[in-house]
């Protein structure tokens, strides 16, 4: 929700340049909680669902870090400095995401290492 109104605001703003990153954000948000409410991260296991998640927050947050500096230092209308600030409070939820994904990584490699073959588990 916070992707889409900063891509709203960005929309309205002088600093429309910076629209298509809270808009890939918002569908790559929406793409994978469809994915993990639809079941999809049971059904295809190759994938590595919370290594995809990880990656899409700790990008999220440096892209929206970057880009509310430039359109807050850079462009002076309101709903610049609007989506400057709602891209602050993106970083935040971001970064606390990237927190909680990072522990639910950690604990989906420790269960992928418990595969191994018994030949090595002795090594």
């Amino acid at each position: 929700v916070l992707s889409f109104i900063i891509f709203i605001c960005y929309i309205a703003s002088l600093a429309a340049s910076f629209m298509m990153a809270p808009l890939l954000e918002f569908l790559l948000a929406l793409f994978l909680f469809f994915a993990y409410a639809s079941k999809l991260n049971e059904k295809f296991k190759g994938a590595h669902w919370p290594l995809a998640d990880f990656l899409r927050c700790v990008t999220a947050a440096i892209i929206y870090f970057a880009i509310s500096i430039a359109a807050v230092s850079k462009y002076s209308d309101g709903a610049s400095k609007a989506a400057g600030v709602f891209g602050f409070a993106a970083t935040i939820v971001f970064a606390i995401d990237f927190y909680i994904t990072f522990n639910d990584l950690v604990t989906f490699l420790k269960q992928g290492s418990s595969d191994c073959p018994e030949g090595r588990k002795t090594e």
